[in-house]
């Protein structure tokens, strides 16, 4: 069986945990837990003919006061961002640390996950247009509603084996 290391990275809140509950073990929760360091996660899924064991890595937020350090990156073969749909200041977050992401990484595959999609948004249809320009993958997710889960992991999934 291959195994295929996913970084979820992304700002303070926007929702990783909470989208890594719900694909592994299918639930939500209201209740906010700060992820200290890092959480990690296996799913087994099937690619195409191939059984893949998915270990996720669940990094702790950034902020202004704390960055992801780049030995949690290494041996990644893609990468989750996230950003909160509701806050646009995730999206901005989110670009730099792809920045980062891709200096400690090289070009792996990763998607951008704007999250909290059941809940009114702010951020603009002009940001998300000059990330897809870019090449950016995008997909609207909801951990509480499941909206875009499993298909973003598989996607990702598929990216991964693709390249490998």
């Amino acid at each position: 069986m291959i195994q295929k290391k996913i970084c979820m990275l992304g700002a303070f809140a926007v929702g990783k945990t909470s989208l890594v509950a719900r694909y592994v073990h299918g639930i939500f929760s209201e209740k906010y837990q700060t992820t200290v360091g890092v959480k990690i996660d296996k799913k087994v899924v099937t690619v195409g003919q191939q059984e893949v064991s998915l270990v996720l890595w669940d990094l702790y937020g950034e902020d202004q006061f704390q960055r992801v350090q780049p030995f949690y990156l290494r041996g990644s073969s893609g990468y989750l961002l996230v950003a909160d749909g509701t806050r646009p200041e995730t999206l901005e977050a989110a670009q730099s640390i792809q920045q980062r992401a891709q200096e400690v990484l090289g070009p792996v595959p990763f998607t951008l996950l704007l999250n909290k999609h059941d809940l009114p948004w702010t951020v603009s249809d002009a940001q998300l247009d000059g990330l897809r320009a870019r090449g950016w993958e995008l997909r609207y997710t909801s951990a509480k509603t499941g909206e875009g889960v499993e298909a973003c992991f598989e996607s990702l999934a598929q990216r991964m084996l693709a390249q490998s």
